[in-house]
């Protein structure tokens, strides 16, 4: 049997190996969330039960191809496409969703998301309604990867997607609680998109409990464009590769990758892009588990943690008018548009280490990075615009 290791244990070692009495110090680090992270764990103060998802084992979505049809089995569909069957179809096309004929052997799920993509703050009622009136299994997409690929926290996207959901309600009713799909972007730090995905799920269902229901939210996952480099593609490919398995471990329903070559993309990239999940579904099966993440400290620390600070954020969303309110004003482009050039400048400084970007990269194929001298907005949906190629739309680098 193994020793058990106190923490006072651990420590004296510590203290040995670094030569300090003040281990803390040295060991601790700060992160843009503000998350507190513990260099040891030894217990979690309040442990949670399984964190179940939706679907049996995770979804591996390809866009469509002809000559992938025979072996793909979920397809993320921009146009139409007849004579499917008993296959899983994300429409990602609004006009697609509007006019699409249901096959009775296959399953729907709408990614599209009825808010305005202007600063009005409007939701689309009547878009809403045509989509609830699909013989869809999720008929309304709550797309926080905006968000995220726009630079918000892990915490603001969590309270933003609750607080689109509260607008939501307040026109459909508590019962379309039941016909959202989240659609989220896996960021680069690896525990915390983990523990983002299983926060995303303690928030839902606490939401759905003050409407008297006990839902469990259908997650789509896909890779982020944030954090991706237009000089050192392969580097994308490990990144994207850890975005996929952190949404995998944390319980995603569906994972996609977007293409790995953010410039000069081809049919051979975007089918390296989609084999990823295949590799990592099949090598490892961590797409077959409820959660993964159940049982580690570490994780479930991370998960309460952020799980608490969304729903205080969110919280004071709706004390301020709620997410369609908060956009008329500027209120929330000002607020990730501000975190977003705190991570600019992070990275620059070298706090956030990326490689290929600012640690060990391919100098002769990209320029140092540097501070933006451009004008630069948030646009109202989120993005971030600028001809700076360091800043220009959703990846920084």
């Amino acid at each position: 049997m193994f020793k058990n290791i106190t923490l006072r244990d651990w420590e004296n070692i510590v203290q040995k190996q670094l030569k300090t009495d003040d281990i803390y110090a040295v060991l601790s680090k700060e992160n843009l969330e503000g998350i507190q992270v513990k260099p040891y764990y030894a217990s979690v103060a309040k442990p949670l039960n399984n964190l179940p998802k939706i679907e049996e084992s995770t979804h591996l979505v390809s866009n469509y191809h002809e000559s992938s049809e025979e072996n793909v089995f979920a397809f993320l569909l921009n146009n139409n496409v007849e004579n499917l069957t008993e296959k899983v179809i994300f429409v990602n096309n609004k006009d697609l969703a509007e006019h699409i004929s249901v096959v009775e052997t296959n399953r729907y799920f709408s990614l599209i998301d009825i808010f305005s993509e202007d600063e009005s703050g409007e939701i689309r009622e009547q878009l809403g309604k045509e989509l609830l009136a699909k013989n869809f299994e999720k008929n309304i997409c709550i797309d926080i990867a905006l968000h995220q690929n726009a630079g918000a926290t892990i915490t603001q996207q969590l309270a933003v997607g609750l607080a689109k959901a509260k607008d939501i309600t307040e026109i459909f009713g508590a019962e379309i609680l039941t016909k959202i799909i989240f659609k989220v972007a896996l960021g680069g730090n690896y525990f915390f998109e983990i523990a983002k995905i299983r926060a995303l799920k303690l928030l839902y269902n606490q939401f759905s409990k003050e409407f008297g229901l006990d839902e469990i939210p259908y997650i789509f996952a896909e890779t982020s464009l944030r954090n991706k480099s237009t000089a050192d593609a392969e580097n994308n490919l490990i990144r994207s590769t850890l975005e996929l398995s952190a949404g995998m471990i944390g319980g995603a329903d569906a994972v996609y990758t977007n293409n790995y070559k953010i410039e000069n993309s081809s049919s051979l990239s975007e089918e390296i892009s989609f084999k990823q999940q295949i590799v990592l579904a099949y090598e490892s099966i961590i797409n077959v588990f409820d959660d993964a993440g159940n049982g580690s400290y570490y994780i479930e620390d991370l998960t309460q943690q952020f799980a608490e600070k969304a729903w205080k954020v969110f919280l004071k969303m709706e004390e301020e008018g709620g997410y369609c309110e908060l956009l008329k004003s500027g209120k929330i482009q000002k607020t990730i548009y501000e975190q977003a050039l705190k991570e600019q400048i992070w990275v620059e400084e070298g706090k956030i280490k990326i490689i290929g970007v600012n640690l060990y990269p391919t100098l002769e194929k990209r320029r140092l990075p540097r501070k933006c001298t451009t004008a630069v907005r948030l646009s109202p949906c989120g993005w971030r615009k600028c001809s700076n190629k360091f800043i220009t739309n959703a990846h920084i680098y």
